[in-house]
């Protein structure tokens, strides 16, 4: 037996799910989780928490985790592989329980050297598989990862895991989310799509190995600003596959509509997301524009989210 989450029981009940995103400061105000919050409160199921995105210092992802819990919304806490050992990773792990963090997201992280301590050393000491199995192994097996027993409670994270389909080599995108999900992934965030037929094509083969009975999947979605942004994804950020067709839509379409533009875009997607078999719902990354979030899973026909009451069920993943 096990709590589960809010997140856990959308997905366990057959709901389509809708998570967002909150980047947090780079610097100690707390103001602006509040402001970011406020467009997210009852719009989407749980909210992510990025750790240090792109490798640059932001406020710790788990004391916004509890900044958010604080004001009724469930956090997703992002943990890197980056930035801390095993022994720091579980202690932290331990103390997000306890503050009443339920999900987690696994991630390797972005290198140090893209960010803002370009010469900070790197830890490493795990990778994203490594820490999915060990976070498994602390929630249904009890110990820590050196294998000593947790005296008293451990915690019990519905453990999420994150996936890029565009990454090179396509072929092995399906391979690696096995992986993922053999170590103990239950529920998996892509990056950002753009390239549905790309997207459609590598959940054909995640559905061939039969992934997507063992693992809920959300596809990533986020609104473009402007054709500036458009430009700088298809051609600046790795791992980002952002069609022709795409980019120049936002090129066409003046400066004053270029946001509702963006938006658009952002929904027909989601809808094209929503018929792709295996796909379980989408996480929505409206980096530094939260305030759009709303609009776009209203026009999406994403709201209400529903309500589901806490209870203690049974894992069924």
């Amino acid at each position: 037996m096990t709590t589960v989450s809010n997140l856990q029981r959308v997905l366990t009940k057959g709901h389509f799910a809708v998570t967002g995103e909150i980047g947090p400061p780079q610097s100690a105000d707390a103001s602006v989780i509040t402001r970011k919050a406020a467009y997210l409160k009852g719009n989407v199921d749980a909210v992510n928490i990025t750790d240090c995105q792109t490798a640059v210092v932001r406020m710790s992802s788990i004391s916004v985790g509890k900044m958010l819990i604080d004001l009724g919304i469930e956090p997703v806490i992002q943990m890197t592989c980056r930035d801390r050992n095993r022994i720091a990773i579980q202690s932290d792990l331990l103390g997000a329980w306890a503050l009443g963090a339920r999900n987690l997201l696994c991630l390797t992280g972005d290198h140090q050297s893209f960010g803002n301590h370009p010469t900070a050393k790197n830890v490493f000491d795990l990778d994203s598989i490594q820490l999915l199995d060990m976070v498994r192994r602390m929630r249904d097996d009890k110990v820590f990862m050196c294998g000593e027993e947790i005296k008293g409670t451990e915690p019990r994270f519905f453990i999420g895991a994150a996936s890029n389909p565009f990454a090179d080599p396509f072929d092995f995108r399906p391979l690696r989310l096995a992986k993922k999900v053999k170590a103990g992934a239950q529920f998996i965030q892509t990056q950002l799509i753009y390239n549905v037929p790309k997207f459609s094509e590598f959940m054909r083969r995640v559905c061939d190995l039969g992934l997507h009975e063992k693992v809920y999947i959300l596809g990533g979605v986020g609104p473009i600003k402007s054709a500036g942004a458009a430009r700088y994804m298809a051609t600046k950020v790795p791992g980002m596959d952002v069609p022709a067709e795409v980019v120049d839509r936002m090129v066409k379409t003046p400066k004053e509509r270029a946001r509702e533009e963006g938006i658009q875009i952002c929904v027909e997607i989601i809808q094209q997301l929503r018929e792709i078999p295996g796909v379980a719902g989408v996480h929505v990354m409206a980096i530094e524009w939260e305030e759009a979030v709303p609009e776009i899973l209203t026009q999406a026909g994403l709201l209400p989210r529903p309500v589901i009451p806490p209870e203690i069920t049974t894992a069924e993943q």
